[in-house]
């Protein structure tokens, strides 16, 4: 199917979500309700866009829209409101986070509340997915960045032996988080968060060490990691983005301070959302000014420039779009076999009967008779193809394929623990060596 870059930017408003092609500035379909807190905003599995909303402190909702169709077409009422939203690549799960600092965990296909914990100590003000998507990280008003496996959170026997759910939890930021980026490596990978501290933090994921602590001139409210994880860029309020190195030692004595080796500067407020294109050359950013700009990272200037229908912009995306000939023909087969969009999501745990048995699987590789999404693997569909191996030999043969099937398993977990082991002593090198130039930089 041939896709295009859209542009997605949306408002604390109620000024609906406008979408534009990357390339051409082309204008597509406005979509209408929509006023969405920061990082409120996702894209699932390029299907479908879905929203929280917080339209008072009371109440709150969770919207879905579809491409191509502008008003709200699926309408989801938590137990409580909801402000940040992620989803993980193939739009199997969307996690949420609460103003209580729960953080929820919905199945996509089912609309299933799968988990539900206690997070934060404040309102939870934003998630993201690691690149793996083994590891869910959280960021929240108490200040408190945390690293959660969501092995553990679904492992009930891990749960109740270990003393405390997540990872790594980092307290070093003294207000509120305001946005979290994470690089490459899963469980290995750098991430920077950013605080109305204004500090930029970027922490080892594997040792849990504070790698590099950059000091802005003005609160931070976004930030975007470059792909090569050179530099990353940070929107802030006086209107700049600035960009600051992670590897290089970069001297006090320029203008904005240690690391910081330059800036893009065209908005006339707060610079409140960054992402990057699918190449990682263009950076959009979003604006209190209402104002979206795209920039040439390369020769740091502007390639164009979006107008937001009204209010200002809170959120930004960049997300692959399905032409319109194939949209077309999808809104045609989806009014023959059923909307593309999910059911509602679930208020609470194990609120319909059926479903309580159904477990979440955090990979899913379909190759069984019946077609089945990859995208939306549900409990059930896993269940039904248990049934259909079972039903496909005798006891006997089952059995020999299991003790095959663990011999196996084995050799390769020997075989990732050896890389792993590879890989943890090729970034602990690196990491000392940038503690080392880092510490020799500041004796300088």
């Amino acid at each position: 199917m041939e896709v295009t870059e859209v542009v997605v930017a949306s408002s604390p408003v109620d000024a609906g979500i406008s979408c534009w092609d990357l390339r051409s500035g082309a204008e597509y379909l406005h979509h209408r309700s929509c006023a969405s807190p920061p990082h409120g905003l996702v894209c699932v599995a390029d299907r479908f866009l879905a929203s929280s909303q917080l339209r008072d402190s009371s109440s709150g909702a969770v919207f879905y829209w579809s491409w191509h169709k502008p008003q709200v077409e699926v309408k989801s009422f938590p137990a409580e409101p909801i402000k940040p939203l992620a989803a993980n690549r193939e739009g199997t799960y969307i996690a949420g986070g609460g103003l209580s600092g729960d953080i929820y965990f919905w199945e996509v296909a089912s609309g299933r509340l799968l988990k539900k914990w206690h997070a934060h100590y404040r309102a939870v003000t934003c998630l993201v997915f690691s690149d793996d998507e083994s590891l869910l990280i959280s960021g929240a008003e108490d200040g408190c960045v945390r690293v959660w496996s969501l092995f553990m959170i679904f492992d009930d026997m891990r749960r109740e032996e270990a003393g405390h759910l997540y990872e790594h939890s980092f307290s070093e930021h003294t207000l509120r988080v305001t946005g979290i980026v994470t690089g490459y490596g899963g469980g290995n990978a750098i991430i920077v968060s950013a605080s109305e501290d204004r500090t930029c933090k970027v922490w080892s994921l594997s040792t849990g060490r504070l790698l590099r602590n950059v000091v802005f001139p003005s609160i931070i409210d976004a930030i975007a990691l470059d792909p090569g994880e050179h530099v990353f860029y940070a929107g802030s309020r006086d209107g700049k983005i600035y960009i600051a190195a992670l590897n290089a030692v970069v001297s006090s004595s320029n203008s904005y301070g240690m690391h910081i080796i330059g800036s893009l500067s065209d908005h006339s407020k707060a610079v409140t959302c960054l992402s990057f294109s699918m190449d990682g050359i263009l950076l959009v950013s979003g604006s209190e000014d209402g104002m979206v700009r795209v920039w040439d990272t390369k020769t740091r200037n502007i390639f164009r420039i979006f107008k937001h229908g009204k209010g200002p912009v809170n959120n930004t995306l960049v997300v692959r779009r399905p032409i319109e000939s194939n949209l077309r023909n999808s809104q045609t087969s989806s009014k023959k076999h059923g909307s593309l969009l999910s059911p509602p999501l679930d208020k609470y745990l194990n609120s319909s009967d059926e479903n309580r048995d159904a477990k979440a699987l955090i990979v899913c590789q379909p190759t069984f008779s019946k077609s089945v999404d990859a995208s939306y693997c549900s409990g059930h569909i896993i269940v039904d193809q248990i049934k259909e191996l079972q039903q496909q030999g005798s006891s006997a043969a089952a059995e020999m394929e299991m003790e095959r099937l663990k011999i196996d398993s084995q050799k390769s977990m020997q075989m990732v623990q050896q890389w792993k082991k590879m890989y943890e002593n090729l970034h602990q090198f690196c990491v000392n060596e940038l503690l080392d130039v880092d510490r020799a930089g500041v004796s300088n």
